[in-house]
């Protein structure tokens, strides 16, 4: 067979179009590579929208979270992400925000209310129900002592200078105006929020 110039360019140029085709990933290998794909990692996953908890910007993001729920399994939140649905952020993140599953598995995260008993040099566990019982009595004790209705002058002022509130600076435009409203309806002049911290 005669093979001229011509010929001989054409072979070797389908030849190198083959060779590249399967490099790239069109070969028989990658197709069957492709029709294996592994199932998506949150495909068995349970989500749950959340708020960040670090600043006052309130970013939306979305928990992730593996366990089927029964009576053995214990759930685990595995990913958190940027809501991008949420108006705030659009499923942006700071990089403390972005770090949020390290706060969450952290072994030093407090995770459950503690009590120190007076006089006592070690914490306890203690239930929701005592810890908001107890602060709910201390104040009050701390109110009913300090309380001042009037100044000096017998106008009335209603004050209470001795407890402050520092208040969440990730809530809702409502919350907050709640929150102001209770600690003020209670006397309290000292009143703040995180997000001058």
């Amino acid at each position: 067979m005669e093979l001229d110039r011509r010929s001989f360019l054409k072979a070797g140029g389908g030849a190198a179009l083959a060779s590249s085709m399967a490099v790239l990933g069109f070969g028989e290998d990658q197709k069957a590579l492709a029709q294996a794909v592994r199932p998506f990692k949150l495909a068995r996953t349970t989500e749950t929208r959340n708020t960040c908890p670090y600043c006052s910007v309130s970013c939306g993001i979305l928990m992730y979270s593996l366990g089927d729920k029964s009576k053995n399994a214990k759930q685990e939140v595995i990913h958190i992400e940027g809501d991008p649905d949420h108006p705030v952020n659009r499923g942006t993140l700071c990089p403390k925000g972005a770090g949020l599953l390290d706060f969450v598995h952290s072994k030093t995260r407090t995770k459950y209310p503690l009590h120190r008993k007076p006089g006592s040099d070690k914490w306890e566990r203690v239930s929701w129900d005592f810890a908001l019982d107890r602060i709910t009595k201390l104040m009050k004790e701390d109110r009913d002592k300090n309380f001042v209705a009037t100044n000096p002058e017998g106008v009335t002022v209603n004050r209470w200078l001795t407890t402050g509130m520092l208040a969440a600076s990730a809530t809702t435009n409502e919350t907050a105006f709640m929150t102001w409203k209770t600690v003020r309806s209670l006397g309290m002049v000292v009143f703040d929020n995180q997000a001058r911290v």
